[in-house]
């Protein structure tokens, strides 16, 4: 097919508002031409302020896919809704774009990626971190060697959510392991190039918090790695805003902070010995950069690098910290290794911007 690539946006909410709608006009690979919202007030404003044409709601969802109108969704909707959205795209022949995590089980996950097999379509998982280059610069400079072999790598990413987020509702598997502890587990699978095999976790729900009844408001993991190395890291929905990790080799280490937030651009140093350097990254939107390479992808027939089996290699992994958490019991994870890690072939830097309408 000839670009640009058309979006139907499926779930209007904070993270189409702040981020995705806003990228798009920026990238010249992709267009969003449909949302798909149960707030038609709201679906309508955003569609006016950005020049989209087609509102639809829920109900419509089936007959939208069957018109000619998009090539691709976005599904930004509660995790529990992720695989039904995406398969029924990818049945209706659209490539399916879905946030992370990819859905709430193996067999959902397994579900999603025989759809896109058997319609002959996409299915990326929303890693937006893998075209981001700062995050590929880190894993350049541990190919190269510049740490000798990674050993350990520990992270903290926190903030403090709202009482109406609805990730801290569990019919949606909310809480931050979904949210937030994710980008943790796939930074440290790629800077190890391996994947977990035991999973050990505590967690807590806040004290008394109200926010927390029904999910976890912290976790604590230690994630052990093929040849006994290890990984441990803490994220919260009850701290204030922390944003970083460090990867620890036998011959010096990598500190990164404001490494997972999109807002941010990373900062990045190098320590060897008594020698410690800031390594300079370009800028870019993580959106756009995400969309700018699935397009690519739809557009070349290239499969992408972030597909459904890595969506469901961070589930799997997801459930058993889940489970080492519930029973206070190590839990084993059998995951098949993967020769498929971000690079330069999945970078694309695109210009950020400040328009957009949030509401």
């Amino acid at each position: 097919m000839s670009g640009p690539v058309r979006y139907a946006v499926v779930g209007a909410g904070w993270i189409s508002q702040e981020a995705f709608l806003p990228a798009i006009p920026q990238v010249e690979n992709s267009v969003v031409t449909a949302i798909v919202s149960g707030n038609a007030e709201g679906a309508a404003a955003l569609a006016e302020f950005y020049g989209i044409d087609r509102v639809y709601g829920y109900d419509d969802y089936d007959a939208m896919l069957a018109e000619d109108v998009v090539d691709a969704v976005y599904v930004a909707l509660p995790n529990s809704m992720h695989a039904d959205y995406a398969i029924r795209a990818m049945k209706a022949g659209k490539h399916a774009l879905v946030e992370k995590p990819l859905a709430v089980s193996v067999e959902e996950c397994e579900a999603m990626i025989a759809a896109a097999e058997e319609a002959g379509v996409f299915l990326m998982t929303a890693y937006r971190l893998h075209s981001e280059p700062g995050t590929v610069k880190v894993l350049d400079l541990i190919r190269a060697g510049e740490i000798g072999e990674p050993r350990h790598f520990a992270s903290t990413f926190s903030f403090q959510s709202g009482d109406d987020n609805h990730r801290l509702l569990a019919k949606h598997w909310g809480g931050p392991l979904q949210d937030i502890g994710v980008y943790c587990l796939n930074a440290v699978r790629h800077a190890f190039a391996a994947e977990p095999v035991q999973a050990i976790a505590v967690k807590g729900h806040g004290d008394g918090d109200a926010r927390f009844r029904e999910v976890e408001g912290s976790m604590a993991v230690t994630l052990v790695f093929p040849g006994e190395r290890l990984a441990q890291f803490l994220f919260s929905f009850e701290a204030d805003d922390t944003d970083t990790y460090r990867i620890i080799g036998t011959k010096g280490e990598i500190t990164v902070e404001q490494c997972f937030d999109f807002h941010l651009t990373p900062r990045i140093w190098l320590t060897q010995g008594r020698e410690r350097r800031e390594i300079d990254v370009p800028d870019s939107d993580h959106f756009g950069g995400q969309a700018a390479y699935f397009s690519d992808c739809i557009l070349t027939g290239t499969r992408p690098i972030p597909d459904g089996e890595e969506g469901l290699a961070d589930v799997r992994a997801l459930l058993a910290i889940e489970a080492a958490a519930k029973t206070g019991q190590p839990q084993m994870i059998e995951t098949p290794a993967r020769d498929r890690h971000p690079s330069a072939e999945t970078v694309r830097i695109v210009p950020r911007t400040d328009r957009r309408l949030v509401f």
